[in-house]
């Protein structure tokens, strides 16, 4: 007699795994801006400097929604939680406001230059791979 669950392919927990570890970075990122110390802070360019403390409120908000939706949201596709659509569909909402933020209002690719436009790509799609990722989980009765 079956519990009627059905089993994750190998490469669907690879890929959460692998996931979690990149939003596990993108926590450190910000962590390491949100405890910069004085020192690190000064030895930044002045451009940059400027943009970090100016940053407002809303644009440091969606930048912390991004990163600890992303990390919570891959901890429960591991955990094979139908939650994580909703989790990382929000972490994607929080990745565009701060790319819309980063890239259009701050101007951070005259900033850091042109690997900023590379990451300015790759993260939200990333970002909707894994939103789609879950929903093909929850479709397959992956996720439970």
């Amino acid at each position: 007699m079956t519990n009627g669950s059905v089993k994750a392919p190998t490469w669907f927990m690879v890929v959460a795994v692998i996931a979690l570890i990149w939003n596990l970075l993108g926590v450190l990122a910000y962590l390491g801006e949100a405890f910069a110390t004085e020192e690190m802070i000064a030895a930044m360019t002045e451009e940059q400097r400027n943009m970090l403390e100016n940053r407002p409120a809303w644009a440091t908000a969606a930048f912390a929604l991004a990163v600890w939706g992303g990390l919570f949201g891959c901890l429960l596709l591991v955990l094979k939680k139908k939650l994580s659509q909703l989790i990382l569909f929000i972490s994607l909402v929080g990745v565009l406001v701060q790319m819309i933020y980063n890239l259009f209002i701050a101007g951070s690719t005259v900033t850091y230059g042109p690997g900023q436009i590379v990451m300015a790509l790759m993260i939200p799609l990333i970002s909707i791979l894994l939103v789609l990722m879950a929903k093909k989980g929850i479709a397959a009765g992956w996720l439970k």
